[in-house]
């Protein structure tokens, strides 16, 4: 397992990279624009993880992931606060194991490629396959959501 970022929604996107960026002094590393959801990925890293943020196309260092919705949304209640996103070898086992431990799989990883579960205290937290995507498989091609991740 491989921990891989920190999402948080900001309200204000500017008023976010002035935060984080110029006063706390984190390097924007790359930014993704999504016109069809209408919302903005940018992530961003510790200066001394900068460089080995972006190797070969994928995230070598933990990141910060800034999430802008472009339509105005209040974040009470801490849902400003996103997730936490760890990658794993094998997602489909990764599940069964959490599964099999009594934890509750939010969003079953029907892609084969993601997961979300929740901690004891509500934490969200991303399930990522390394590498490409597994193909879909039982019992997690035809699992439901439950509740909200």
């Amino acid at each position: 397992m491989r921990y891989l970022h920190t999402m948080v929604r900001v309200r204000d996107l500017d008023a976010a990279l002035d935060f984080w960026c110029a006063k706390l002094g984190l390097v924007e590393v790359k930014r993704d624009e999504y016109p069809q959801g209408r919302f903005t990925l940018v992530f961003l890293a510790a200066p001394e993880d900068a460089e080995g943020a972006q190797v070969g196309g994928q995230r070598g260092a933990p990141l910060v992931e800034l999430t802008y919705n472009w339509d105005t949304e209040d974040y009470a209640g801490g849902r400003n606060f996103g997730h936490l996103a760890f990658e794993v070898d094998d997602i489909y086992a990764a599940c069964q194991r959490l599964m099999e431990g009594g934890v509750v799989i939010n969003r079953p990883p029907r892609d084969g490629n993601m997961a979300f579960v929740r901690s004891p205290d509500g934490i969200s937290v991303e399930l990522l396959q390394k590498g490409p995507r597994k193909a879909p498989a039982e019992p997690w091609a035809s699992m439901p959501n439950v509740g909200a991740w």
